[in-house]
């Protein structure tokens, strides 16, 4: 059976789960990112911006295969 997604409530705010994925996509992309910056595997890209919304969107479809957000 399949998770019944809910808001998550924060005071009297609610906030949609697809909310907490971005957020957690986001630092691991930023994270990510760094990683390779200090490696110097980031000369390698040819154009950054679109390699990290890329990861982005991979961290965000990855995230939401575990945290429920339909």
């Amino acid at each position: 059976m399949h998770a019944i997604p809910h808001e998550i409530a924060w005071g009297e705010v609610y906030f949609t789960p697809l909310l907490l994925v971005a957020a957690l996509a986001y630092g691991l992309t930023l994270l990510t990112t760094k990683m390779s910056v200090k490696t110097g595997l980031y000369r390698y890209i040819s154009h950054p911006t679109l390699a990290e919304i890329c990861l982005f969107v991979i961290f965000t479809g990855a995230f939401s295969q575990v945290i429920s957000i339909v």
